[in-house]
């Protein structure tokens, strides 16, 4: 039995409200095919399909989801949104036919980025802003989220098609996509050095970045892990101010001016005891750092 369209959006997005207030803003997988209840029917929010659609709804999907199996299953698409793949290669497959219906309704939907196998951000409301048959693509704008109840309310949102509104869109999209990779970069990292520091063994998430070994915006500083390290705030500081330099065997050098400094405890052990040492690595090989990236960063420590 169908219920109406705008209240089930409108329900998905204030449950997905209070379910960030008890978990953050990254969501368990197992609560997001739960769902939640409304009119006595169970309505989950995602499936093994990337395009869902729940059975209390006709039409139109309420979900797209992006994989976390790699680090960049969307792709920035025309006009810098995001891309979002067919179902299939058939562009006539129901549920392509279905976002195609929430492009010409202009139908707010929830787009869960996979940051971690079972781990999902939720983002919305979402747009279908274009469908491009040749590359069996469909375009993806994020909006601004205090608008989701005038979206979801509207008969029409004859408001998205002013040049303002796609402006506004292009712009929150490239911030959000921007946000996700870092979110799922320093989740990815952490994971790999099982939550503590790779030069001090500090544990406490609270006090653990992710680091970029080459600097994001930098050739080759992509959100990935092999470009990552874990450390602590104190270490993260040292180490993109080259106070101290990791070499492609994992083996710490500490700059000699500090090492010649006299200073309190923090100086001796926090920084001066790391000389010598070698880093902390994941056991996974595909985890660990990159020993070409580490030369490059090392070399920058040496000419500092």
């Amino acid at each position: 039995m169908y219920i109406d369209d705008k209240r089930v959006r409108l329900a998905a997005f204030d449950w997905l409200s209070a379910q960030e207030r008890i978990y953050g803003d990254v969501l368990p997988r197992k609560i997001l095919e739960q769902g939640f209840i409304i009119d006595g029917q169970r309505v989950p929010l995602i499936s093994a399909q990337g395009i869902f659609k729940p059975k209390v709804l006709a039409e139109i999907p309420i979900s797209i989801t992006t994989s976390p199996k790699g680090p960049y299953d969307d792709q920035m698409g025309g006009n810098d949104l995001l891309s979002y793949r067919y179902r299939g290669i058939d562009p006539m497959h129901r549920d392509n036919v279905g976002l195609r219906k929430a492009m010409v309704e202009k139908t707010p939907l929830i787009y869960f980025f996979g940051l971690m196998p079972g781990k999902y951000v939720a983002v919305r409301p979402v747009f279908i802003a274009g469908d491009d048959p040749v590359n069996l693509t469909f375009d993806v704008a994020v909006d601004d989220r205090d608008l989701i109840g005038y979206y979801a309310r509207k008969q029409t949102n004859a408001v998205a098609d002013s040049s303002v509104d796609e402006g506004r869109r292009v712009y929150i999209t490239a911030v959000v996509k921007q946000r996700l990779h870092q979110r799922g970069f320093r989740l990815k990292v952490l994971s790999a050095y099982h939550e503590q520091c790779a030069l001090c063994r500090l544990k406490h998430a609270e006090l653990l970045d992710a680091a970029h070994i080459i600097p994001d915006g930098e050739p080759g500083g992509e959100p990935v892990v092999t470009n990552g390290l874990a450390l602590c705030k104190l270490h993260h500081a040292a180490f993109d101010n080259f106070f101290l330099g990791i070499r492609p065997d994992y083996m710490v050098e500490v700059r000699k001016d500090i090492l010649a400094e006299e200073d309190g405890p923090m100086l001796q052990h926090g920084l001066k005891g790391l000389q010598g040492g070698k880093l902390i690595i994941p056991r996974a090989l595909n985890a660990r750092p990159s020993p070409g990236k580490l030369e490059i960063r090392y070399k920058q420590f040496l000419a500092s």
